[in-house]
């Protein structure tokens, strides 16, 4: 796997896991350790996206 295919890749995760968390959210009584623990998974995507584009 090329490095553009793994940060497509990446990105492409960063994306779910930010529509779960809109979806987490958006639910009337929201799950606050499922957001937090999506939330630190989107951040750890975000982090290896940019360590692998510099």
């Amino acid at each position: 796997m090329t490095r553009l295919t793994r940060i497509e890749s990446l990105k492409t995760r960063h994306f779910r896991v930010d529509q779960q968390i809109v979806n987490e959210g958006g639910r009337p009584r929201p799950d606050e350790r499922v957001l937090m623990c999506l939330k630190l998974q989107k951040l750890r995507l975000k982090e290896e996206i940019e360590k692998l584009a510099t």
